[in-house]
């Protein structure tokens, strides 16, 4: 039965990246198709090579900035069936709201049907718990990070591409460059450029919308096969030597925050309150105290136990994995908690604070990694989304969001700045959404030009814009409360 799940969990995250070509990757084919500067067929098929190639070169921090929205006790949880149910409720959530907004021709933003589904999930969890908040599992620093990078990226889209346009229509004054497309191929020097910037949409879309899927896919495999994807596995003997030194000196740094007395034993019960303490400290209200650095000594100490008995990680035992992977987890999500922290005892007023930071370095790269086949996976996904769903999204962007056609300056300009703005995201490592920059430079482009917008189109996008973050929350709170339901009954 777990490995049907696992099928259904591992179908839903390539259906999702499906679905996200219809929309994300569409974005990127948009104008070389509507200008006729490439054929269909062969402008999809160069674009999904970008794409694979986009998300194969990135990094990661993207694809882990989603999921760690999600709540913490969720994702150390022992029991699977929530870690489940939150899985597979994400991803239908997603998928429903990305579908249904295709159909009706609206490019909308994964990034924010993602967003919204894993709010629901956490908001719902909280609920039904009974003895808390319903905020609490909403990680409320990460989550305002995320959101503010897609506000604000779409008015960069905007302003950005009235600028760019405006300066290419003073530098070259040539007629047909500002004129709507013909039937006919434009000229060489054209569609060099229009293809010179579908390729760096297309890139910086597969290094950055990609990694969502990709983050997905790792969720998936930590909490349905723990055994071979809870820990890098790969990792050096050297890495795991390194790492347990920089525990031993991570830990009279912690110690000097403690004025009672520390214990050096570790017990299992004080292993399980440890735990405790540092979950309830990643949630919203969790508030920084003695206790706090107790249990990172406690942590430090019970992973140095594990990682001292043998230079490779697969000599930990198959079922002690997960929990291994949960204690790093911990630990670095801690660390990194503290350092955004505004009090006294904060991360930069520490001793060898350089040290510390190191040491959460050295435990993302254990926590934190990617097999290629993943990426592979995901990027074919995308793909095969574009070549089957790209022409309802390309005439919503070709020809209904200005009074006039898209001309070929305006689908260059358009991609140059959203392809700068990923590439600036993948730089800070956050999500934004490719439809809502393109989208509004196209709509700044048309301003820059003198020519109107068609109001229906723009009053749909921004419905769709504003519906997506309540309704996705609430496609989550329904989906993951009629999963646990289900599975306990």
């Amino acid at each position: 039965m777990e490995y049907l799940f696992l099928g259904l969990a591992i179908a839903l995250v390539l259906g999702f990246e499906f679905v996200n070509g219809f929309h994300d990757t569409a974005n990127a084919v948009a104008t070389v198709i509507y200008t006729n500067t490439l054929k269909p067929v062969y402008a999809v098929v160069w674009s999904g090579i970008w794409n694979l190639l986009g998300v194969l070169t990135s990094s990661g921090t993207v694809a882990f900035a989603i999921v760690s929205l999600l709540p913490a006790d969720l994702m150390v949880n022992d029991a699977s069936d929530s870690s489940l149910v939150m899985v597979l409720a994400l991803l239908i959530s997603a998928i429903i709201w990305n579908l249904g907004t295709w159909y009706l021709g609206l490019p909308v933003s994964s990034t924010h049907s993602l967003i919204g589904a894993i709010t629901g999930i956490a908001i719902a969890h909280s609920l039904l718990s009974l003895e808390r908040n319903w905020w609490d599992g909403i990680n409320a620093s990460k989550m305002l990070e995320v959101l503010v990078s897609l506000l604000v990226s779409p008015l960069l889209g905007f302003c950005g591409a009235v600028i760019l346009f405006l300066i290419s229509k003073a530098l070259f004054q040539r007629e047909d460059l500002y004129s709507p497309p013909s039937e006919k191929e434009p000229p060489l020097w054209i569609r060099a450029v229009l293809v010179l910037t579908c390729t760096g949409v297309s890139f910086a879309h597969g290094s950055n919308d990609g990694q969502k899927g990709v983050g997905l896919m790792m969720l998936i495999l930590i909490v349905f096969l723990p055994s071979l994807f809870a820990l890098n596995l790969d990792t050096s003997p050297q890495a795991i030597a390194r790492l347990v030194a920089t525990s031993n000196s991570v830990i009279p740094i912690f110690e000097s925050q403690i004025s009672g007395t520390i214990i050096e034993a570790s017990s299992d019960e004080l292993i399980a309150t440890s735990r405790a303490e540092l979950t309830k400290f990643l949630q919203p209200e969790g508030q920084l105290n003695e206790n706090i650095w107790r249990s990172l000594i406690s942590e430090s100490q019970s992973v140095n136990e594990y990682l001292s008995q043998s230079d490779n990680l697969r000599d930990i035992a198959i079922g002690d994995r997960r929990q291994v992977r949960n204690d790093l987890y911990l630990m670095s999500m801690a660390i990194g908690k503290i350092g955004k922290l505004e009090t006294p005892t904060k991360l930069a007023n520490l001793p060898n604070q350089d040290v510390i930071i190191d040491f959460k370095n050295q435990l993302d790269r254990i926590l934190k990694f990617i097999p290629y086949w993943v990426k592979v996976a995901i990027a074919i996904a995308l793909g095969l989304g574009t070549m089957i769903g790209w022409q309802r999204v390309v005439v919503t962007v070709g020809e209904k969001i200005g009074t006039e056609h898209l001309n070929y300056a305006q689908g260059a300009t358009s991609e140059m700045v959203t392809m700068t703005a990923i590439a600036t995201a993948n730089y800070f490592g956050l999500p934004v959404s490719t439809t809502h920059i393109l989208s509004s430079g196209i709509a700044g482009t048309m301003v820059a030009n003198r020519a109107g917008l068609q109001i229906d189109t723009v009053k749909k996008l921004l419905l769709a814009w504003g519906l997506t973050l309540p309704s996705c929350i609430f496609l989550g709170f329904i989906t993951y409360a009629i999963g646990l339901f289900v599975i306990h009954h």
